[in-house]
């Protein structure tokens, strides 16, 4: 397959170690992919759908132990404690190779190690970047010609360099109490042993083109981060692009895939999604931010993916997708899950592998669901109705606008501008969101979660935020950077802003302010627009009036916040640039000013 001896001396030295019956080389090809499929439906390793109502698809259930990333186990080995940071996880290199090699030892004896080789966006753009992963899962195999662009041609586009990040996955005993999920990035390397769950074993994921590829990035002069991007195109044809990072249960998905309200999309109004969760970020010739999404599927969240919160991914799922976790509907050999419709199965086994009975689910009750709350599909971009015609340019798409949201009840307006590109970079470092009913533990509790990055950044958090400061100088035309927040509460604690497609009006002031066709109101946080300039047309129950609400500074609550983001700056510790803690001491200024 190649002659590379960086690439074959390493495969030989994980060979060794790990003692596979045999080598198999992946090439990208569909004959080899279906022969892949059917010896895993051999095994039980996968079930076939029901290939009529889901062509192509299939189901896979993970071990009961092994459902989500562990957060808990997942490390950045550097050989400074210090490079890792305050909020990774940190083990020395040497330590971590020795306590994982012997975990590895023979671990795919009786079984295959494949090799994948595959890129992190378009071979040969200047966004590329490339990486080959040894695996005996074929679950993993089968995914990650999904996500990625596997093929021979990413061995022809290396050639004999050794510029390549090594990935190493052995499933071993699925023991959590020996899982790991570990980044070296000083030597372009992930280990990862005992998990079969997507988010921890398919290494082109979060573990490259996020925590490896942030680290590569500060490096070498770009950025990886947790962000969406979409096309904005209006009735002239014209297309305007956004990047957006969220936290959790904040509606990226949603967002990436939107679909105009019916006034908007009646005058022509159009929405594409070039990526659903992680973006590139380049300065280009001309002087702007280019973005590309180095993924080539989507690995969503099934749970509350139905027709009305988000069609076009619901559509996406319907063809060449691998369910993982969800309820199997025996009686038509389809899936299902909660949130999809109110037509639970009634002949159903539910994603550990019992018999289901949905009249025992009890909505307070996690442990009654049919499908666990994060089962997942893995589904092929191409396939997404709204995908833009610029998912595969290998120069990207320029970004007019970066936009930042949470969660919160009080605090953040509907949406505000900051100042300066610095601001804005103090702007993603206060993200935030409060814990919901949802999620374990007490309600309103504020989680940091700086620029959606918390668990993904590959290096300290402060030199970080460092390097945005940095990108913001080396950009000549800079995007505008913004807050969101859809989830603003009235009294009775409902919702005030009905989001979903409406977020678009939102977004279309974000890209008039771009333009300069909008003025707004500076506050003490930021600029916020005119009540009048948010487009109401067609919303029933939303007046002027409500505009004018969500719109609001409640410095008290913001006063609050700021110790809140004190406390955390010291956790994130003395990395932290002083640009950010002049930022702060502003805001509380402004603030205190305006009392």
């Amino acid at each position: 397959m190649t002659n590379n001896k960086y690439v074959l001396g390493w495969i030989d030295e994980m060979a060794a170690m790990t003692k596979p019956d045999k080598i198999v080389w992946i090439d990208g090809s569909e004959e080899q992919a279906e022969a892949l499929r059917a010896e895993a439906c051999s095994t039980g390793e996968m079930i076939k759908l029901n290939q009529e109502l889901l062509p192509n698809c299939y189901l896979h259930r993970t071990a009961v132990n092994d459902v989500a990333r562990v957060e808990g186990r997942t490390f950045i080995c550097t050989s400074k404690k210090e490079d890792a940071g305050n909020i990774n996880n940190w083990m020395a290199p040497e330590e971590c190779y020795a306590k994982l090699s012997k975990l590895y030892a023979g671990s795919m004896k009786g079984r295959t190690m494949y090799v994948i080789p595959y890129s992190m966006s378009i071979v040969g753009s200047p966004f590329a970047k490339y990486g080959i992963e040894l695996t005996d899962s074929i679950y993993v195999v089968l995914n990650m010609l999904i996500m990625t662009r596997v093929g021979l041609d990413v061995l022809e586009a290396l050639g004999e360099s050794g510029d390549f990040i090594k990935g190493l996955h052995a499933r071993a005993d699925i023991d959590e109490e020996n899982r790991y999920i570990c980044h070296f990035p000083e030597d372009n390397t992930i280990w990862s042993v005992n998990s079969g769950y997507g988010g921890n074993v398919l290494l082109g994921k979060k573990c490259f083109a996020l925590r490896i590829a942030s680290y590569l990035g500060r490096k070498e002069g770009w950025m990886a981060e947790h962000m969406l991007i979409l096309g904005v195109e209006y009735p002239n044809g014209d297309t305007k692009y956004i990047c957006a990072a969220f936290p959790s249960a904040c509606g990226k998905t949603n967002l990436a895939m939107l679909i105009p309200p019916k006034f908007l999309s009646d005058k022509g109004y159009k929405v594409w999604c070039v990526g659903d969760d992680i973006a590139w970020l380049r300065v280009g010739e001309d002087g702007r931010l280019w973005a590309v999404n180095p993924e080539n599927g989507f690995f969503g969240v099934a749970p509350g993916t139905n027709l009305n919160s988000n069609p076009n991914a619901l559509y996406t799922t319907m063809k060449d997708t691998i369910f993982t976790n969800v309820v199997h509907n025996k009686a038509n050999n389809t899936v299902w899950w909660e949130g999809l419709d109110k037509n639970p199965p009634a002949d159903a086994i539910d994603w550990k592998g019992n018999v289901w009975d949905y009249t025992k689910y009890n909505k307070a009750d996690k442990s009654t669901c049919g499908a666990h709350p994060n089962s997942r599909f893995t589904a092929k971009a191409t396939n997404c109705p709204c995908l833009s015609a610029e998912f595969n340019n290998p120069q990207g798409v320029p970004v007019s606008a970066i936009v930042f949201g949470g969660r919160r009840a009080k605090t953040a307006p509907l949406v505000y501008q900051s100042t300066s590109w610095q601001n804005g970079a103090f702007v993603g470092s206060i993200m935030a969101s409060e814990t919901t009913a949802a999620a374990a533990g007490a309600v309103g509790v504020v989680r940091r979660d700086p620029m959606a990055m918390r668990p993904f950044v590959g290096y300290d958090m402060g030199d970080y935020w460092a390097h945005w400061l940095k990108m913001g100088t080396m950009i000549p035309k800079a995007p505008k950077i913004f807050h969101v927040n859809w989830f603003r509460t009235d009294a009775d604690g409902n919702f005030i802003w009905p989001g979903f497609g409406d977020n678009m009006r939102v977004l279309l002031w974000i890209l008039d302010r771009c333009e300069g066709k909008v003025d707004a109101n500076i506050t003490p946080i930021g600029y916020v627009p005119n009540a009048e300039d948010i487009n109401i047309e067609g919303l029933d129950g939303v007046t002027l009036d409500t505009i004018k609400e969500l719109l609001t500074v409640d410095t008290a609550s913001w006063l609050d916040d700021v110790q809140n983001i004190k406390e955390f700056y010291a956790q994130v510790g003395e990395r932290v640039p002083q640009a950010m803690y002049d930022e702060l001491a502003a805001l509380e200024a402004r603030l205190n000013a305006s009392k």
